[in-house]
């Protein structure tokens, strides 16, 4: 009944007779000290912010292992009902139980492959949870694969991570017939769960209940020596160009959750909707390790596209919280009905540019807040979010008590520092002017996986140029003007594509598309260095001399209208919703 109930928690289908374990007191949090550096910290404006990144970055809790904070956790309260697994059949697993049947995979797993990253290949969802914690506690990294790549982009992340076992199950591969599945090397999930002793992993379960979950750690000898040893692996979206991998660790996410947990963001007590990606950085972190560490309770579901499934989620689960991008948003505002969504106290946004007006529609729909932040997949990733109300202890910049400013994408998190770079120079500039932002922190990564030069190009130190073009205001907001590599130097003006692409969403009424209708590129002109170029989907039927009409009237002058149009069936995204930079770019630059 022990494997039964197991496998249908995976695989989705009907269980019975499952045990039931009482719950008690709420989850206390694993990061130790965690609000006891803020009452100290401190804000400087000028030419950097710092948010007491320096003290942040001592705590003697960096440097512990994932695997070791996890268990302590998670058998701190084994009764706590954790993870509403809703794939197909409503599923729940409780701490206990998802700490017994990891560890005892954690022993399997170890003799899989003797080589130090395992795959892994899982929708968000329990056989997530499972994978990556039992890789960690076998003193592993984990390396979610984005099952959304070409075949030649797979094959060459597991060529650079040096993988040659991945775990999955079968219904998983069935589904992706298209993944470049290895000929050997790949585990199913349920078979080596249905491996497992049931006598020892029950006899565990017990022990989970009983003992002290350091004392219990230090007995099965979890690895407790983390620092700045790898945990984990992402490969980039490639937006912009080939995928990187970012090597993440157990400072750089313990940092981050605990930056989290300091701003107040995601209590214990809420409940989060978790349908986002694990093999990107969000979902890798704040919707899969956060919970783990912090407690609090998420409801899983395979795809965050499938809008009208996750309004029946949220509200059959009484969900409180809902993260994803603002084009994965906004089927909602035509496809659920407002009360589907009212238990909601906020969404939160990240991963693209908000579009002026949607916050407030979204609030004058739903009710709940909107809340936009920003983050990387190199820094773990949150650096910034609006919160619904100021951190006690955080001494801000200014005195407006606002957690939130409508356009920004809030503060940054504590245990950060920043400053604004010039573009040209690279010198430092005062933070309330438009240039480079860069960033500082323990949640900073250190580079990408043996890619010296494509390293360096990022870092400056221990500082890292996002390539975003930004700047703060008095209140310590942070605003994102665009990325540098999304501006056009048209006859000595810097031109950002995204303003104009605002501008043409606004003036063709494109705000509420489910998907991107029209992108921004430039081109080489020997005349002017640039021209840009309107990439648009064929259905709208756009004019050269209408688009330039409407520009015009929106204030525009001549040197921000596009020279050219490029009809395509469907303007280039990627699995997260956002533009496909890369794939804009290259036909903006062709000629046909």
């Amino acid at each position: 009944m022990f494997f039964y109930y197991t496998c249908c928690l995976i695989c989705g289908e009907r269980s019975a007779g499952l045990p039931v374990l009482l719950e008690s007191d709420p989850f206390t949090s694993v990061v130790t000290s965690m609000t006891g550096v803020l009452p100290t910290m401190t804000v400087n404006l000028g030419k950097r912010i710092d948010i007491d990144e320096s003290v942040f970055g001592q705590r003697a809790d960096l440097n512990q292992h994932l695997a070791h904070e996890c268990f302590v956790a998670l058998a701190r309260h084994p009764h706590r009902e954790l993870i509403a697994d809703r794939t197909r059949q409503r599923r729940t697993m409780k701490s206990g139980f998802l700490l017994a049947i990891s560890y005892m995979l954690s022993r399997r797993i170890a003799d899989l492959s003797s080589k130090s990253r395992i795959g892994i290949i899982f929708p968000p969802g329990l056989g997530g949870y499972i994978a990556n914690l039992a890789v960690m506690l076998a003193g592993k990294v984990p390396v979610n694969l984005n099952f959304t790549l070409g075949a030649a982009s797979a094959e060459a992340c597991m060529r650079k991570a040096e993988i040659d076992c991945l775990l999955t199950t079968r219904q998983v591969q069935q589904k992706m017939p298209l993944f470049p599945w290895p000929e050997s090397g790949v585990v199913d999930l349920l078979d080596a769960m249905k491996a497992l002793p049931k006598a020892k992993t029950l006899g565990l379960l017990g022990l989970i209940y009983l003992v002290p979950g350091q004392l219990l750690a230090r007995w099965l000898k979890v690895p407790s020596q983390g620092g700045e040893r790898e945990a984990g692996l992402l490969f980039t979206s490639g937006s912009s160009g080939e995928p990187k991998g970012v090597v993440l660790t157990h400072r750089n996410i313990l940092s981050n959750c605990a930056q989290i947990d300091a701003s107040g963001l995601l209590p214990r007590s809420e409940k989060i909707i978790a349908n986002l990606p694990i093999f990107h950085s969000f979902g890798f972190t704040v919707t899969l390790w956060f919970p783990l560490l912090r407690g609090c309770e998420v409801v899983t579901l395979p795809s965050p596209l499938e809008v009208k499934r996750v309004a029946e989620a949220v509200e059959a689960e009484g969900a409180t919280i809902l993260v994803g991008t603002p084009t994965f948003f906004k089927p909602y505002l035509k496809r659920v009905a407002p009360e589907q969504l009212a238990t909601l106290k906020y969404v939160v946004a990240g991963a693209e540019k908000t579009p002026e007006g949607f916050a407030d529609a979204w609030e004058a729909r739903f009710g709940g807040l909107y809340l936009e932040g920003y983050g990387l997949t190199e820094t773990s990733p949150v650096v910034s979010v609006n919160l619904p109300s100021v951190p006690t202890g955080v001494p801000y910049p200014g005195d407006s008590g606002q957690g939130c400013r409508r356009g920004s994408v809030g503060r940054l998190l504590p245990g950060q520092a920043a400053r604004i770079l010039n573009p040209d120079t690279m010198e430092d500039m005062d933070v309330s002017l438009v240039g480079l932002l860069a960033l500082k922190g323990a949640n900073v990564f250190g580079g990408y996986l043996n890619e010296p030069e494509r390293s360096a190009e990022v870092k400056l130190g221990d500082w890292f140029v996002t390539g975003d073009l930004a700047r703060f205001d008095a209140d310590g907001f942070l605003f994102i003007e665009g990325r540098l590599s999304r501006f056009s130097k048209i006859a000595g003006e810097m031109v950002p594509h995204g303003t104009v692409e605002e501008a043409l969403i606004q003036a063709y009424d494109l705000l509420e598309c489910e998907v991107p209708m029209l992108a921004v590129a430039g081109r080489p002109d020997a005349a002017k260095g640039e021209v840009l170029v309107l990439i648009a989907a064929s259905e709208l039927e756009l004019e050269l001399n209408d688009v330039r009409d409407k520009l015009i009237q929106a204030g525009f002058s001549n040197l921000w209208i596009p020279k050219v149009i490029k009809e395509v069936d469907h303007v280039p995204t990627l699995v997260t919703g956002k533009l496909d930079l890369r794939a804009v770019n290259s036909l903006a630059q062709s000629e046909d």
